[in-house]
């Protein structure tokens, strides 16, 4: 059964940082791309960043420069290094299989003064 469990969210000040953690379990996680999301109140899941196999990135524009993807597949453990936050980066975060259909519980981050 595929897990995902986000955590490391919070509050911070507009440009502050912050790193997200996902931790997974239940299938190979050196075999999957994995992507974060975030959705914010009123608005849809928007995907944010995603990392392959070979460990490609890509970054939606609205975070690129700012947002840093990475992986560490011994610890099944994927993470989201968030510079220079902005209010508009306030959302819930969840990290995503790709493919696949399982969502964790995400994590808040709420960047305000």
């Amino acid at each position: 059964q595929v897990q995902l469990v986000e955590f490391g969210g919070g509050l911070v000040q507009p440009g502050g940082s912050l790193r997200l953690s996902c931790a997974a379990s239940g299938f190979t996680f050196s075999s999957y791309a994995m992507k974060w999301y975030r959705q914010a109140p009123g608005k849809e899941r928007e995907l944010v960043a995603v990392i392959f196999t070979t460990g490609r990135t890509n970054y939606a524009d609205s975070v690129k420069g700012r947002f840093t993807i990475s992986r560490d597949n011994a610890k099944r453990t994927v993470y989201l290094q968030m510079n220079s936050l902005k209010p508009e980066d306030t959302a819930v975060y969840y990290c995503k299989k790709s493919p696949g259909d399982s969502w964790g519980q995400g994590t808040q981050v709420t960047v305000s003064s």
